[in-house]
C-alpha cells in the first residue's frame, strides 16, 4: 500500500499522533517494535508560525522513524498553510490535518473536531494546505460532531476531491469523547464507497490481534491506527501482526523486557528533551509498562514521584531484584 508514493506495508499498523504520548522516544520504541508508521503529537498551527519553542521541537524526528507524519491543526486557512509550509521544511513523509480531536480547549478555539461543524471550512483548509505543499497531505478525523451529524460518508468523498492521500476515521463522534464503543459501521461505509480511492485506515477501540482482525474483516479497512492501547504497551503492534499473520496470540514481554524498555524510553527521552521534562511525561507509561506485576502500588508511587532519573533508575533496578528469579 502506498500514501503518496510513499510505501508503508501491506496492512500498516500506525502509532496515532497523542499530545505527549507519541514523541521522538516513543515513536522509537513502537517502528522498532512493528508500528509501520508513527504521526507526530499534534502541532498547533499558531505555535508553530508564532516560532514556540514548544511547537517548533515537535518537528523533530528520526530517520529510523519514517515513514512518518507531522500532525498540524487549527481553524484558520492561512495559518495552517504557513504551519504546513513549516512542517515540509522537517521533511516528513507526509502532513497530517487533525480534525478529530475533542479535547475542550482545541475545539474551544475551533482546532480539531470544532471543524465537523464547518465543512466548507474544513474542506476550504485541506484545499489550500494540498496546494501549498508537495508532500502527501492526509487527515485524521471523527465520524461526526454527535449523533445527529455524521457526515463522514459524504465528507470522505469531498477530502479525495480535494486532494489528500489518505483518511484515518475514528470510529466515535466528537461528543462521545472517548466513552462508549466505536462504531465501525460507517468506516466500512466510507470503504465500501466505489467513488474512494485512498487508503483509509480505521482507529477506535482496537487494542489487541482479535480486534484489529474484526475491525479489518468488518470495515475492509487498508490499515488500523492505534493510540491509547499503545502508551506503555509498544508492543501491541508486534502482538497484533502475528495475530493477523498467524491467528495465534503470542505471550506479552516479561518483566525483564518490560523494565529494559521502559528504562531505554526514560534514558532516551532525557536526550530528547532534557531531565525534568523527561521524568514528567514518562510518568504517563508507567502504570501500563508494569500492568500486572503483582503488589506494585508501593513501587509504582516512587516511580511517580521520584525527583531524578537515577532515582528512577534505582528503583527499576529494584524491581528487577524483586520479580526476576
Amino acid at each position: 500500500m502506498k500514501i503518496g508514493g510513499v510505501e508503508v506495508g501491506d496492512f500498516p499498523l500506525m502509532l496515532a499522533p497523542m499530545e505527549d504520548i507519541s514523541d521522538p522516544p516513543f515513536r522509537q520504541l513502537c517502528r522498532k517494535l512493528g508500528a509501520d508508521v508513527v504521526f507526530t503529537e499534534f502541532i498547533a498551527s499558531e505555535g508553530l508560525i508564532r516560532d514556540i519553542e514548544k511547537s517548533r521541537q515537535k518537528l523533530d524526528f528520526s530517520e529510523m522513524e519514517r515513514p512518518v507524519g507531522i500532525q498540524i491543526f487549527g481553524h484558520n486557512v492561512e495559518a495552517m498553510v504557513a504551519a504546513a509550509r513549516l512542517a515540509e521544511q522537517a521533511n516528513p513523509d507526509f502532513i497530517d490535518l487533525n480534525f478529530g480531536c475533542p479535547v475542550r480547549k482545541i475545539v474551544n478555539k475551533g482546532g480539531g473536531a470544532a471543524l465537523l461543524q464547518d465543512i466548507p471550512q474544513l474542506l476550504s483548509i485541506t484545499d489550500a494546505v494540498v496546494k501549498a505543499v508537495g508532500k502527501p497531505v492526509t487527515v485524521k478525523t471523527r465520524l461526526g460532531w454527535d449523533e445527529k451529524s455524521k457526515p463522514i460518508v459524504l465528507l470522505a468523498e469531498q477530502l479525495q476531491d480535494v486532494g489528500i492521500a489518505a483518511l484515518t476515521i475514528h470510529g466515535r463522534t466528537r461528543a462521545q469523547l472517548y466513552s462508549g464503543k466505536a462504531d465501525w459501521s460507517l468506516i466500512g461505509e466510507v470503504k465500501r464507497n466505489p467513488r474512494i480511492r485512498i487508503p483509509v485506515i480505521g482507529n477506535g477501540d482496537v487494542t489487541d490481534g482479535p480486534s484489529a482482525l474484526a475491525m479489518k474483516n468488518q470495515t475492509g479497512v487498508d490499515g488500523i491506527m492505534i493510540g491509547r492501547a499503545a502508551t506503555g504497551n509498544p508492543w501491541v503492534f508486534k502482538q497484533i501482526k502475528h495475530y493477523l499473520k498467524t491467528g495465534e496470540m503470542i505471550d506479552g514481554p516479561g518483566p525483564e523486557e518490560r523494565i529494559e524498555v521502559c528504562r531505554t524510553h526514560l534514558l532516551t527521552s532525557v536526550e530528547w528533551k532534557g531531565e525534568m521534562a523527561a521524568l514528567h511525561e514518562t510518568r504517563r507509561h508507567y502504570s501500563h509498562y508494569f500492568s500486572g506485576f503483582p503488589d506494585f502500588k508501593p513501587f509504582r508511587f516512587r516511580l511517580m514521584t521520584a525527583p531524578s532519573v537515577n532515582h528512577v533508575i534505582e528503583i527499576l533496578e529494584e524491581i528487577k531484584t524483586s520479580y526476576i528469579r
